[in-house]
């Protein structure tokens, strides 16, 4: 069993996604946002890092998947959100979990089969892949696309130290 925290960062909302992987099924756990409020950027940045370590705390996730900064025209929303990815990965970075990222069109061809495709195509997968009775909120939803990502791509740990040790066997036969 391997659990995968997806994250959707924001400087508004940072979603997040609670994946398993159990016996070749992928299941959902968890997800949701976290409403980032707050009067001045350490106060919402702190909102981030503290839900999330309540999170991990519950759910005990192995790994972690962010996607990746995106260029914007907006250069205020740009570092927002590279703040808000920072908060996130210095959280989960301290609890020692892996940390993978993924760009918006990588998680979207892990998903949905196209790096182009709309928001309302990767939620539809989702709820699909997960087999969820009902789309979750739009952060939410792309929280476990990158989960799902994570795991589809074979980058999970797991995946990295059997490869790394079939390389170091294979070089020992030669």
């Amino acid at each position: 069993m391997k659990r995968i925290l997806g994250i959707d960062p924001g400087s508004r909302f940072t979603g997040y996604g609670i994946i398993e992987l159990n016996a070749g099924r992928t299941i959902w756990v968890n997800s949701g946002c976290i409403k980032v409020i707050g009067d001045d950027l350490a106060s919402k940045l702190c909102i981030i890092a503290e839900s999330l370590d309540t999170l991990i705390e519950e759910f005990q996730p192995h790994e972690m998947a962010i996607e990746k900064v995106f260029l914007s025209r907006n250069v205020d929303s740009a570092l927002k959100l590279g703040q808000a990815r920072g908060a996130a990965i210095t959280t989960v970075a301290l609890r020692k979990i892996p940390v993978s990222e993924y760009s918006a069109t990588q998680i979207k061809k892990a998903v949905v089969g196209k790096g182009n495709a709309a928001k309302t195509q990767v939620q539809h997968m989702v709820v699909n892949l997960l087999g969820l009775s009902r789309a979750p909120q739009e952060d939410a939803a792309d929280a476990l696309a990158i989960a799902l990502c994570h795991a589809h791509t074979g980058q999970t740990l797991e995946n990295r130290i059997e490869a790394l040790s079939n390389t170091s066997r294979a070089r020992k036969v030669r």
